[in-house]
């Protein structure tokens, strides 16, 4: 996950690029994929979601 809560997968072992950080979870690229679906849930990045959130 990065610093705006989007999510991507890596392969294990691999280290995240900067920006990227590890959330604990890991398994098969189809286990990863359903733990994002379960918990991406607001695909707009943080910065859009905060800013919406000022602005009403």
């Amino acid at each position: 996950m990065n610093d705006e809560e989007q999510y991507s997968v890596w392969p294990h072992g691999t280290p995240a690029p900067a920006g990227w950080h590890g959330t604990g979870f890991s398994g098969d690229e189809a286990a990863c994929l359903a733990h994002i679906d379960e918990v991406w849930t607001d695909l707009r990045p943080r910065g859009l979601r905060e800013w919406l959130a000022a602005r009403s």
